[in-house]
């Protein structure tokens, strides 16, 4: 059994005082969740600085891809996976380090752009991960539906889940590790288990450790 460990997620950049907050509030993360990209009114992009300043802590990189609004059509996905690939190389991001989409419930969602996703990113050498809410939304239909007719889906996807979602915790009240899954064979690694922490504006995750092998 993969032991499992504990990190955190946020759109606002890490800087000394927002790495303070975190630690001293809930813990060391051994990894943080960080967008390859600005996202207007949503998410700040990573820069170097901060990629050196987060790494110095000790702390992976978990990057996230979020300048999208639907997840439909092979020809959409191998784009917007371009576009992840090219941030990830412009910050220095090493081959092999998965790039995880973040697909949002309210997202359509198809299985060609899901495996337009996979596909494009193994072709790049970097691998495939997908933020996702297995509960609501379109995505574990699309997703089983693509693992059906590529099995190479579910061999390099790794999924990042968003249920169920039981409130942000320190690492020592982190629960046991239970995500929900889509009703076919996934690579189920993460687990954004507490939502929008009033403390630091943080979000809190448990990882199966084979995670940690592509992060940076």
């Amino acid at each position: 059994m993969a032991r499992k460990v504990w990190g955190v997620d946020s759109n606002n950049p890490v800087d000394q005082e927002f790495y303070e907050c975190v630690k001293n509030q809930f813990g060391l993360p051994k990894y943080w969740g960080r967008y390859l990209s600005e996202k207007v009114n949503v998410s700040s992009g990573l820069t170097k600085e901060e990629i050196i300043f987060i790494r110095s802590k000790g702390i992976k990189i978990l990057p996230i891809y979020n300048v999208i609004t639907e997840a439909v059509g092979y020809e959409e996905a191998r784009v917007a996976a371009r576009n992840a690939v090219y941030h990830a190389r412009r910050l220095g991001l090493p081959k092999n380090i998965a790039l995880f989409a973040s697909v949002e419930n309210f997202f359509k969602v198809d299985a060609a752009w899901i495996t337009g996703w996979v596909e494009t990113l193994l072709r790049s050498e970097y691998r495939s991960g997908f933020y996702h809410d297995p509960l609501k939304g379109d995505f574990s239909q699309a997703y089983c539906q693509a693992v059906h007719q590529n099995n190479e889906v579910a061999v390099q996807g790794i999924l990042w889940s968003a249920e169920p979602e039981t409130g942000a915790t320190s690492e020592r009240k982190a629960p046991r590790y239970n995500p929900a899954k889509p009703n076919c064979k996934a690579n189920v690694w993460l687990w954004q288990y507490g939502r929008n922490s009033k403390k630091c504006p943080i979000d809190t995750n448990l990882a199966d450790e084979r995670v940690l092998n592509y992060l940076y």
